[in-house]
This record gives C-alpha cells, sequence and structure tokens, in this order.
C-alpha cells in the first residue's frame, strides 16, 4: 500500500514543501528512511514505532519505506513524524481512504503518542499555503500560530489516538485552549523608557532622531557613563511602527526561531542586544548541520545593538560588513545555500580605550590603545552614517524632549520617504544605492557646493560621500524641507565624525 501526506521542513527561516510517502510491502520487516533525513529524521522509527503502539495501533511487522520528496532537499527536525504515522496508518487502512486528501500535517511524537510542539509553524504552514493545502493539522500548542494565516483551516491534534478517532468522524475535533492573558512584561519595559530621561547630549539626541528617521546606522563613542547606552536603548521608544507586512515577516522570524510559539503577529519591533562574547555564526548565522539565522536576521525590521563593540571579536564584527551593505546574508555549505533577511538598523557604542577614560586620564599603554582600536576596522567603521564622541551631560543640563514628540517627528520623516521612494526597492534614505541619488537624493544648488567641499576637506571615500547625502536627506525630511540645503550637508558631514 502507498500512502503521500504534505508536510513541509525549515530551510534557514524559510519552509520548504515535502511530500511524506510511505510503501508498505510483504517481506523481511524493516523500516528504511530516504530523502536525506538528518538524525532526527532516521531516529523516526522508534518514536513512531512506540506512539503507534501507545495509542492502540499495531506497528506493521513488513517491509516500510519512507521518503521525504522531494530527494534534493535536506529534511532536518522531527516535524513530520506525525505525518509519517498517520502515512502507516492509512496504508493499513486504519484510517478512512481518502481521509488526508488536501491536509497538511506538522507534529513531532511522544512515545505515549502525545503530539508536541514543532518551530516554525506560521513558515512551514505558509509553505503548505502556496501548494494549495487548505486544511492543516497542528500540535495544539501550534494552533494560535497557525491560525494567523486566516485563509487555512485548522485541525489541533493533542494524542495519536484521539486524532485517528477525529479523522474516522468518531470524535469531534478539539478547540484550541483559549488564547492566555498577554504578558505586560514588555510594554512595561517599554513605557519605563523615554528619553526625557536622559539629561543634555543634545547633538546625541538628534543622531539617535536621524537614526531612527532614516535607518541610518550610529556609533555613539565616548568613556562610560556618558549615557550611550541609555540613549541606545531608548531608540525603539521613537521608531516608527510596523506596518502589516512588516509585522507578518518579524513574526515568520520569530517563530523559525524557535521558543515560545508566536499567538500573534509581532506588535513591536525588534530589539536584539547580544553580549560582547558572541561568536561569528550567533551574530550572522549559519552552522554546518542546520543553518540557522543570527542576531542580524533576528533584528530584521527592528534594531541591532551592540554594547562595547570594542569588546566583540573582530572576525565576528568583520562578518558584518556584508549584511549591513547588501541586508541581506548569504549562507552557503555543501549541500545548500541560503539566503537569509536581514534589515536592521545597527546602533553601537564603545569606548576610547580598555579602561574606558580619556586621554588626559588614560591608564593604557600605547600598545594597549592601538590593538583595541585594530579591533574596529576601517571598513566597518566607514558603514556607520553617523559616528559621535559622547561627552556627557554638563550639571546644569535639563531634560529633553519626550520620546513621544519625538517620535512624531520620526513617523512623518518616515511616510515622507515612503511617498518618495514609492514603486522603488527601497524604503528609507539609508537604502537608496549610489546609482539612484541623482534622482531620489537630490541637492540644490548650494547643497551640491557644500557636498563637494565636504568631500574635499574631509578627504571622504565614495562610500561616505554617499552617506551624508544619504544624512542629509533625512535631515531635510525631519524638517518638511523639499530640498537639501547646504545646511542639511554641513550638520550630516558634523554628524558623521571620527571615533577612536
Amino acid at each position: 500500500m502507498l500512502a503521500s501526506i504534505p508536510s513541509a521542513t525549515l530551510l534557514g527561516v524559510d519552509g520548504q514543501p515535502v511530500w511524506v510517502e510511505i510503501h508498505v510491502s510483504s517481506g523481511l520487516p524493516g523500516y528504511h528512511v530516504v530523502g536525506l533525513p538528518d538524525a532526527a529524521g532516521r531516529e523516526s522509527r522508534e518514536r513512531v514505532r512506540a506512539a503507534l503502539v501507545s495509542s492502540g495501533v499495531g506497528f506493521p511487522l513488513k517491509r516500510i519505506t519512507v521518503n521525504f520528496a522531494p530527494g534534493n532537499v535536506r529534511k532536518t527536525g522531527a516535524g513530520l513524524e506525525l505525518a509519517v504515522a498517520l502515512g502507516l496508518m492509512l496504508a493499513e487502512s486504519h484510517l478512512p481512504e481518502g481521509c488526508l486528501d488536501g491536509v497538511g500535517v506538522l507534529g513531532e511524537l511522544g512515545l505515549d503518542g502525545s503530539v508536541r510542539q514543532v518551530p516554525g509553524t506560521l513558515v512551514l504552514a505558509d509553505a503548505l499555503r502556496r501548494t494549495g493545502v487548505e486544511t492543516l493539522i497542528v500540535p495544539t500548542a501550534n494552533a494560535h500560530e497557525a491560525a494567523l494565516l486566516s485563509d487555512l483551516k485548522v485541525h489541533t491534534a493533542r494524542t495519536l489516538a484521539e486524532l485517528r478517532e477525529c479523522l474516522k468522524g468518531e470524535l469531534p475535533w478539539p478547540e484550541p485552549d483559549p488564547p492566555s492573558a498577554d504578558r505586560p512584561d514588555e510594554d512595561l519595559d517599554r513605557d519605563l523608557l523615554d528619553l526625557v530621561d536622559v539629561r543634555g547630549l543634545a547633538t546625541a539626541r538628534v543622531a539617535l532622531e536621524v537614526a531612527a528617521a532614516g535607518s541610518h546606522h550610529l556609533i555613539y563613542a565616548g568613556p562610560p557613563g556618558t549615557g550611550k547606552t541609555m540613549l541606545a536603548r531608548r531608540l525603539p521608544t521613537i521608531l516608527p511602527p510596523l506596518d502589516h507586512d512588516e509585522s507578518f515577516e518579524v513574526t515568520r522570524i520569530a517563530s523559525a526561531a524557535g521558543g515560545d510559539p508566536p499567538r500573534r503577529l509581532a506588535r513591536h519591533r525588534p530589539f536584539r542586544a547580544p553580549h560582547h562574547t558572541a561568536s561569528t555564526v550567533a551574530l550572522v548565522g549559519g552552522g554546518s548541520a542546520r543553518p540557522r539565522p543570527g542576531e542580524v536576521t533576528l533584528a530584521h525590521r527592528g534594531t541591532l545593538f551592540l554594547d562595547e563593540l570594542g569588546e566583540f571579536p573582530p572576525s565576528a564584527l568583520d562578518a558584518l560588513r556584508q549584511p549591513l551593505e547588501e541586508r541581506v546574508v548569504r549562507i552557503s555549505r555543501q549541500a545548500q545555500s541560503l539566503e537569509l533577511p536581514a534589515e536592521f538598523l545597527l546602533i553601537a557604542c564603545t569606548n576610547p580605550c580598555p579602561c574606558g577614560l580619556e586621554a588626559a586620564a588614560c591608564r593604557c599603554s600605547d600598545s594597549q590603545r592601538a590593538r583595541y582600536r585594530r579591533r574596529l576596522s576601517a571598513p566597518l567603521l566607514d558603514r556607520f552614517d553617523l559616528r559621535l564622541r559622547v561627552a556627557g551631560p554638563q550639571p546644569g543640563d535639563g531634560p529633553g524632549e519626550r520620546s513621544e514628540a519625538v517620535a512624531l517627528r520620526v513617523l512623518a520623516a518616515v511616510e515622507r520617504q515612503r511617498a518618495r521612494l514609492r514603486g522603488t526597492p527601497w524604503r528609507r534614505n539609508a537604502h537608496v544605492p549610489a546609482g539612484a541619488l541623482a534622482r531620489y537624493v537630490a541637492l540644490s544648488d548650494d547643497g551640491a557646493d557644500a557636498w563637494r567641499n565636504v568631500i574635499e576637506e574631509h578627504q571622504l571615500t565614495g562610500r561616505g560621500a554617499a552617506r551624508v547625502r544619504r544624512v542629509a536627506r533625512t535631515l531635510a525630511d525631519l524638517e518638511d524641507a523639499p530640498d537639501i540645503t547646504a545646511e542639511h550637508i554641513v550638520l550630516a558631514a558634523s554628524l558623521r565624525g571620527e571615533v577612536p
């Protein structure tokens, strides 16, 4: 007997449809899995056997061949096990013929026949939907996640035995558990952060506003205690809200990364702050057996905050150069190649030297300072649009604007950019490539003269000159100015200073 059931597997942050084909024939008992399964797929035999026995369905003592098609795609994880078990039951006539036609199946099996959650259900369900599947069977823990796709009919499965009775029509399909009350922790943390808490630092606040409005990468340099981290952690309070497409993207990535299954679309832009001991793979993504998204992908459509930038491994920092420029991560392995999204805003903080003090009070030797500065390569620093030294507030400085007021200006500037860049593949000023600057980041006559003077005075590279021009366009958008003037160019250049 032959049975075929649609399922799916994860490839990075995307889903790959998989057809689980089961062939049961007479002959010496055996169980063979083909179709490039990983170790979890090869181990499925014992879990499927124990689950069938625990559910009151005997394991067939026949020659069983399980094929995961297409055969040229590596299958990862244990999410195909429920489809394998149902395929065996269908092939042995323990289920009515045709009960799984057009039905996708996702789920891992426990030895007692329970159906356990699988990571990336939203991504996998989306992949199955694109193949024409209209009904999906998922673990109960993933029901709300799969239901985010409104055009899919979702059935939940708690145990294999209960699922069999539902498919035979002997029991009604169980209703998913009601959604739990939202945990207010994340919203509470955001409510406790506000730019009004930051005293002084007027120029640093302007740089933060420009970074939020135009998606310009920003680095603060200065001694400890000057307010660098305090400012950076308040960036999410002034970022524009996610639109529906962006919210779905962020939720898909969170689903594929594992952890608690999302029960709703993301409401806030991600803010990722990895520790400075993070490896290159942790930051950028990858891995040998199963390539996984790194922090740059988890920060997609949001912010990646690297505190103590000079303490990160230089190899990890240099690996950021390509994602910063192209906004994607390309991972190539012998078996497969993946492209992971990485459109994020990078904000970093660093000290001038290992001890962190200014030159007059510095206790570091010349060799220590030189070694510390070499950790930040010139090509990496050149990719920051905004580079600012932070000296700290003065005793008489008072609080600045609240985040709410700044966020309104940022949102208005973002809307102007969206209107200007509508019909292009770019969303923000920082994304406009050099070849399109003349059309989308045009300069006034005095702005063009000032731009040429800035390039000559600061001896800017081609990349640096383009970044000054983009920042000037964002400054103009914040002021609702139609043209980039000389004042915008000069201010943009001053915000791109030198860092240690």
